[in-house]
Order: structure tokens, then C-alpha cells, then sequence
């Protein structure tokens, strides 16, 4: 049966549509941070030694999320062997894990009384496994200290690492195994060069066979440079590999070292986007130019069980 396809609009570009965009729009302008709870955030990220994404990433959202509670932690150190051209996370050597950083990482849901925690981590192609043994002694930690708390993985692809990588992963029982698509496959050379997509894309589904509990999760960022047809081909591959849960965001250039800005997606266009892939079947989609992957990442894995129990 075919699908209804809805047109997509982008923001106007310059004359060349190869040529990178200036200047941001007046939807994709946000506040400083200056909340006293995001200062309080601050304090009990240095004082547990921990790292976030919200920070290391430069996220748009971090003032919104830190002035409700909700940050995402960074495991594995903050310095990462790959260097995707998006990505403002330093890159480089990595130092040694620490082995309190389970232990540290569970003493701050615990203070901040979280309900749903988000972990996620750099890239360590230099660990045998990748960091697998990591997460999972993240996961156990988390579950002795705060049983009640929802727990959501935003891991690497583990690529070129034993087979059983993903399996010490998802033995943990993690609520959410999430993992980023970032991109249509043409542009994976330039934009994500150390990865590969199908790779990405088999990870999604065997952690699904692996334990059909698991809800799955994948984003994917516009901007860098995708035509409109190699998106929705993108819906497609993901939907094939059973994944529940879909974010898009637009791309923001960190530096003028990182990857341009080709394009800029308007609401609607997003709000069109979300349509779209509520029609091939995602349990739940958020879709805007600020959405990023852990952006109210609580609120969709709720709806999306009340979706499953109702």
C-alpha cells in the first residue's frame, strides 16, 4: 500500500544550495543558562567528577534541562578517539576509565532524585570492548542505588569489537537502548567517518533481538547536507529494524572547523517530518529544530508505554 507523502519545505538558502547557510534563524535563538538549579547541576557534576553531554556537546537545551533536573551523563571519560565532524566533544587520547565513575555516576540520580536517567559516553575504540563492561556496571549500580529509576543508554556502534559487546550491554537490562544515525548514509564519509551505517543500523536491531522488552531508540540531525528522499529512505531502514522511538533535530555548528550548516529546516517542516513517520509506524517521534536525542527523553518513553498499555 503506498504512502501519503507530504512535501517538505526548508528555510530559504543562500543561491547555491551547496554553499553553506549564515546566520541562524530567530526559531533556533535560546537563552543562556542562569537558573539556580542548573548552578547547583554545575556544582554536583565537579564535585562527583562526572562529565555530561550537555555540557561536552554544547547542547542549545542545556539551560531548559538543568532547570528541571534532567542532564545527561557522559561515562567513559570526556575525551574521544574518533572525530566526527559534527561532534564538538574534544577528541584525542583518552585517560584511563575510572572505576569509581559507576559508583559517582549513581551518587548524582540518586541526589538529584531522578525518575529516568540518561547515560551515554564517547567513543573508546581503544578499550577491547568499547566500553561495554562499563555501561553495564553503570546500569548495575544505578539499579541497586535507585531500583525505581528508568535507565536509558545512548551508547557507541562497538564497531570492530567482539560480538559480544552488545550482549553485556543489553544483559543489564537497560529500559532504552538508544544509539544515533546522525545522518543519511551518503554523507557518512564526511560527517561520520569513523562509523558506518548499516553497522549502526544492525546494532539497533540485534539489540532488539537480543530482548524484545527493550525499547529502541535512534535520531538522526538535518542540515549537513541530505536530500528529502534519502531521509525518508532513512525512516525506512529504521522502521525495518524495529525501532520504537525517533528523534530529528537540526544540525548546529559548533566552530567553523566543524561541518557547515547546508540548511535550515523550518517548524513546519519538522512538524511534516513527524507526520511522516508517525504514518511508517514509530511508537513515538519528536521531531523540531531544537530536539536533540535525550531532550525530554522521560516524557516519550512514558507516552510511549502508556501507548502500549492503553
Amino acid at each position: 500500500m503506498s504512502r501519503k507523502v507530504i512535501p517538505i519545505q526548508v528555510a530559504p538558502s543562500t543561491t547555491n544550495d551547496e554553499q553553506p547557510m549564515t546566520g541562524k534563524p530567530s526559531w533556533l535563538k535560546v537563552k543562556a543558562p542562569t537558573s539556580p538549579e542548573y548552578r547547583e547541576l554545575v556544582k554536583l557534576m565537579r564535585d562527583k567528577k562526572l562529565n555530561t553531554v550537555c555540557e561536552e556537546a554544547s547542547c542549545p537545551n542545556i539551560g531548559e534541562c538543568w532547570k528541571h533536573g534532567s542532564a545527561t551523563f557522559m561515562i567513559l571519560g570526556r575525551v574521544c578517539t574518533r572525530t566526527c565532524a559534527f561532534c564538538d566533544v574534544e577528541t584525542g587520547r583518552p585517560d584511563p576509565v575510572d572505576a569509581e565513575e559507576p559508583n559517582n555516576t549513581a551518587d548524582a540520580i540518586e541526589s538529584m532524585r531522578l525518575k529516568h536517567a540518561v547515560i551515554t559516553s564517547v567513543d573508546r575504540d581503544d578499550l577491547a570492548d568499547g566500553g561495554a563492561a562499563h555501561y553495564a556496571s553503570t546500569v548495575r549500580a544505578i539499579k541497586e542505588r535507585t531500583p525505581g529509576v528508568t535507565i536509558e543508554l545512548l551508547t557507541p556502534d562497538f564497531q570492530r569489537k567482539p560480538g559480544t559487546c552488545l550482549e553485556t550491554v543489553i544483559a543489564a537490562q537497560p529500559d532504552i537502548f538508544n544509539h544515533n544515525l546522525e545522518t543519511v548514509p551518503r554523507l557518512y564519509r564526511s560527517v561520520r567517518p569513523g562509523a558506518r551505517y548499516f553497522t549502526s543500523l544492525r546494532l539497533l536491531q540485534r539489540a532488539k533481538e537480543l530482548d524484545p522488552n527493550v525499547v529502541t531508540k535512534s535520531g538522526i540531525m538535518l542540515g549537513l547536507g541530505e536530500e528529502r528522499d534519502e531521509v525518508l529512505q532513512v525512516l525506512d531502514d529504521m522502521r525495518e529494524a524495529d525501532i520504537d522511538i525517533l528523534t530529528i533535530g537540526q544540525y548546529l555548528r559548533p566552530s567553523v572547523k566543524h561541518h557547515p550548516v547546508m540548511k535550515y529546516w523550518t517548524p513546519e517542516a519538522f512538524e511534516e517530518l513527524k507526520y511522516i513517520a508517525e504514518k511508517k509506524g514509530f511508537g513515538m517521534v519528536a521531531s523540531g529544530p531544537l530536539i536533540r536525542s535525550s531532550f525530554h527523553a522521560e516524557d516519550l518513553f512514558k507516552a510511549l508505554k502508556q501507548r502500549k498499555e492503553g
